[in-house]
């Protein structure tokens, strides 16, 4: 394990910064934007997460809306960590931080400041939370390759 990952304040000051001040909070409206709307039934999060996939190339993510702390920060080093990345790489990258939501084993290299959240997954409650921005991508993602097709 990381030395960053051994520090529960650095842990909490990563996911902090990006609940205060979001990277990508704000929505384009561009019609050459994919479009989520996700919500959830168990927490306050409401959210719109907005893509622009070209030639296989992730090149923006943004979003808005009302959410908690652990959705607004995992959307927001999602949003950073995925913009200008490959649809192949997004995957490796999205497969891993399920992984490490789930508890199971993964590349923390890959997933840079989203290990902040990597206790999430022990608490069943925040895992949809911590989840919501990413399954938003990878909605987008496939409709993306399947518009390829």
């Amino acid at each position: 394990m990381s030395d960053l990952m051994q520090d529960p304040m650095i842990l909490r000051q990563i996911i902090m910064d990006h609940y205060e001040y979001p990277r990508n909070h704000e929505l384009t409206h561009d019609e050459n934007y994919m479009t989520r709307h996700m919500a959830s039934d168990s927490c306050i999060d409401d959210i719109h997460v907005e893509s622009k996939i070209s030639n296989d190339i992730i090149e923006d993510i943004r979003f808005d809306g009302v959410a908690c702390t652990i959705a607004t920060a995992s959307t927001s080093i999602m949003s950073e960590l995925l913009k200008g990345k490959t649809l192949k790489e997004a995957h490796v990258i999205i497969d891993n931080y399920h992984a490490m939501i789930d508890g199971k084993e993964y590349d923390e290299d890959l997933l840079e400041e989203a290990v902040a959240l990597h206790s999430v997954g022990k608490q069943a409650n925040r895992i949809k939370c911590a989840t919501i921005g990413w399954k938003a991508m990878e909605e987008m993602i496939a409709e993306s390759e399947n518009h390829g097709k």
